[in-house]
């Protein structure tokens, strides 16, 4: 009857525990070998949104905690996939490389969310102004000041103010002397580009005219252009003619 049966069931030999255990484990490593290119894939993924050489070293630069944080992760994701890989495939072993294998996975997923925020936060910009292609031209009867006030990653409901103001011989600034004060708003991809020029008369006492630029929210650094925050102002002081 054995015989009958196993002819007319197909069925072949019974697989040991060993041999299942076994197959389980190859599943096993087979997600660990995906898990080992988890550095690979958070670079892809950076990649894909536009973060290049450039953006990663202004990232850095910037103390960025996203790439440092999607590093770290892939890392540990790739040990935990190396140590799936060296564990014997017992049972008591395969429950073991399930648990490092979970723990790979999560930090895999989580290298990938924060590597998309950090390619975000670096291909966005920081929001630090800058004051360039700066002039002061004509006599100091007839002065023009012209400017340019630059800054990416605005978020959109901030703005950018600007101060032009006499100072004296020890850039201080003169009571009474504001000549030019506005706030600018960053278009619809965070950036402001505006290019101010205008006629200036600053008071006899007057030694030069201070510019600065800020975002709005970082009042407490208006007076220390050296602060060392990651958006602090930009300052620029010129001097006037015949001072």
């Amino acid at each position: 009857m054995d015989g009958l049966k196993n002819a007319g069931g197909g069925n072949g030999p019974v697989p040991t525990s060993e041999e299942i255990q076994a197959r389980i484990g190859k599943r096993l490593d087979d997600v660990a070998k995906i898990l080992a290119g988890a550095l690979v894939a958070v670079a892809g993924v950076m990649t894909a949104l536009g973060l290049n050489s450039e953006f990663v070293f202004v990232a850095l630069n910037n103390e960025s905690w996203p790439i440092y944080v999607a590093s770290l992760c892939a890392i540990i994701a790739i040990v935990c996939s190396i140590v799936a890989l060296l564990i014997h495939p017992t049972q008591r072993g395969n429950m073991w490389e399930t648990v490092v294998l979970v723990l790979g996975v999560v930090f895999y997923m989580v290298s990938l969310s924060v590597a998309v925020i950090g390619a975000a936060r670096a291909a966005g910009g920081n929001g630090r102004p800058t004051i360039t292609d700066v002039k002061l031209e004509g006599p100091r009867s007839d002065l023009k000041l012209s400017f340019d006030v630059h800054a990416d990653g605005v978020e959109t409901w901030a703005s950018l103010a600007v101060y032009v103001e006499s100072v004296d011989a020890r850039s201080e600034q003169l009571d009474g002397s504001d000549l030019y004060e506005s706030s600018l708003r960053p278009n619809d991809k965070g950036v402001v580009e505006q290019r101010i020029s205008l006629p200036i008369s600053p008071p006899a006492r007057a030694v030069g005219v201070a510019i600065t630029a800020l975002n709005a929210g970082e009042k407490d650094t208006e007076d220390n252009c050296q602060a060392r925050t990651e958006r602090g102002p930009a300052c620029t002081t010129l001097r006037l003619p015949g001072s």
